[in-house]
């Protein structure tokens, strides 16, 4: 298991392989702290997950980006088209824009 920098807080799935000791003890010794929903809160990932699939498909994968500065401009640009711009089926394939 590799750990590449330190997050204060590391919030893994349910699934036995995130709960067993082999994988929590190296996190616990590291001084991170775990942060589990309690069981039946699988929908609590829901928006985040369709979230990353947007991102994915509609950004990501369409492009090829050359350095990580790049990808971060792209991103940064996806997003707030995202949340500002981007029409969403749950409001009927309406765009809501907060700057008019």
């Amino acid at each position: 298991m590799a750990i590449y920098g330190k997050p204060e807080i590391f919030n893994p799935d349910q699934g036995c392989q995130f709960t067993s000791a082999e994988f929590t003890q190296p996190l616990l010794a590291a001084g991170v702290r775990l942060s589990m929903d309690g069981k039946g809160r699988c929908l609590d990932n829901v928006l985040v997950e369709r979230l990353w699939r947007s991102v994915k498909y509609e950004e990501v994968y369409l492009k090829r980006y050359e350095t990580m500065v790049e990808a971060h401009a792209n991103l940064e640009t996806y997003l707030l088209f995202y949340n500002d711009r981007r029409p969403h089926s749950a409001h009927g394939r309406m765009v809501f824009s907060r700057d008019g």
